[in-house]
């Protein structure tokens, strides 16, 4: 059977596949694309979430020692791809790709949001986030089934379409039953700089046991502290609330990572654009 031509990818997303496909002659294609998402989540998380990188490394020689070295070196080239192409521009990479695969079927007939429908919704619940900075100086959003970041990322397209910072006034909180889901998201957030949580677990009823992923925003952007100000002031009589956008989604505080030794300080921040990485 002829392999069925893969359209709307650009050229990084298309040599994303070429790669998966050279890794998969030796395993299931979604189990390549598990892999990748798991171990690229760690790597990216270990340089920040200190306090659970050690059992994270552990996860990570794990399931790098399932392959050969020549499919090895493939896998940072995947990544690398993913950054190129998300440089191009806001848009769910992985999710699309995840559709271009055709890998739905390995992960309960999930089937993921074009990001055009995401932007829609997300322009239609940000109407007035720029009143919102304006007078608290930063907004809190929920995502819980987050799926690759989808939501979250056309959410933080409006707030720069908007001349907002996203990566300053925004905070969000995503969540997915699916592992493979929250490792997609949190590799989205991190490279696009969105201060955010993501947390594997069921939205409906959170445990305190859920794994959490901190991307590099939260971290450096120390809202750890920033959320827990809030969380004070919220619960203090008489107070306010610092506004929360719904996607629609059900509320949580986000929970604060781990305090670590070190703080990796790579990021440069320019006040009249978005956090730079990729250079």
């Amino acid at each position: 059977m002829s392999k069925r031509p893969i359209s709307g990818l650009d050229e990084h997303q298309k040599a994303f596949v070429k790669l998966i496909e050279a890794n998969a002659r030796r395993h299931r294609k979604h189990e390549v694309f598990r892999d990748f998402c798991e171990m690229a989540a760690i790597s990216l998380s270990n340089a920040v979430d200190l306090a659970q990188a050690e059992k994270r490394e552990a996860r990570y020689m794990n399931l790098i020692g399932r392959y050969e070295r020549s499919e090895v070196d493939r896998f940072p080239q995947m990544l690398g791809h993913i950054v190129q192409s998300l440089e191009g521009g806001l848009h769910d990479c992985l999710g699309q790709l995840f559709m271009a695969l055709e890998l739905g079927d390995h992960w309960k007939g999930q089937y993921f949001t074009p990001y055009e429908v995401a932007y829609l919704m997300a322009e239609l619940g940000c109407a007035d986030v720029a009143a919102l900075v304006e007078e608290h100086g930063y907004f809190t959003a929920n995502e819980p089934a987050c799926g690759a970041g989808a939501m979250v990322i056309a959410l933080a397209d409006c707030v720069r379409t908007k001349g907002l910072n996203y990566q300053r006034c925004l905070h969000v909180t995503a969540q997915d039953l699916d592992e493979t889901a929250v490792h997609m998201s949190y590799i989205q957030l991190t490279l696009l700089h969105v201060p955010a949580v993501v947390i594997h677990g069921n939205s409906l009823w959170p445990k305190d046991t859920d794994a959490q992923w901190y991307t590099a925003a939260h971290v450096l952007g120390g809202w750890r502290g920033r959320l827990a100000i809030r969380r004070a002031a919220t619960h203090a009589p008489g107070s306010g609330e610092t506004p929360n956008v719904q996607l629609p989604v059900l509320e949580r505080d986000a929970p604060a990572e781990p305090s670590g030794k070190r703080r990796p300080t790579r990021a440069r921040f320019v006040d009249a654009r978005q956090t730079t990485l990729f250079e």
